[in-house]
């Protein structure tokens, strides 16, 4: 965030917990792929304590703070610099999809999303996972060596 502020004179940045890294919902073996589920299961159980269980609290509080249109008539725009399980769960909550689908919405290290929120209308992802601002290089960092293009 610090680096992205430097490009952006006149633009504060804000600490938020919600913008952290966390788990945002941690699904029950029924709502899992029969084939998946205790390989999910457990590798959410080896994720901190912490994260586990602050997760889903911060992760409703991310929705009231950064989904939804805003009052008045004056646009607004804003830059959430965050990690890829809220990314996945901000997604999720756009497209109206169960809470368990965070899982699998797996994005690229500095991938840009946009998600427009406008009165009366559903949310739009306008972009997904986005690596083109990024040298050829840095693109799909973060994916394993099969799902790079």
């Amino acid at each position: 965030a610090r680096l992205v502020g430097e490009q952006l004179p006149g633009v504060p940045l804000l600490r938020s917990e919600p913008a952290g890294d966390y788990l945002p919902y941690l699904p029950s073996r029924e709502e899992l792929p029969a084939d998946s589920a205790d390989r999910t299961l457990a590798r959410l159980a080896e994720f901190p304590a912490a994260e586990r269980e602050l997760g889903p609290g911060l992760a409703e509080e991310a929705l009231v703070r950064f989904t939804g249109t805003v009052e008045g008539d004056e646009p607004r725009h804003e830059l959430l610099v965050t990690h890829n399980f809220l990314v996945g769960w901000l997604v999720r909550d756009a497209l109206d999809a169960p809470d368990r689908r965070w899982l699998g919405l797996n994005h690229a290290n500095a991938g840009l999303t946009v998600i427009r929120y406008a009165p009366g209308r559903p949310p739009a992802l306008l972009l997904f996972n986005d690596t083109g601002h990024l040298p050829a290089e840095l693109r799909w960092t973060g994916f394993p060596p099969e799902l790079r293009v």
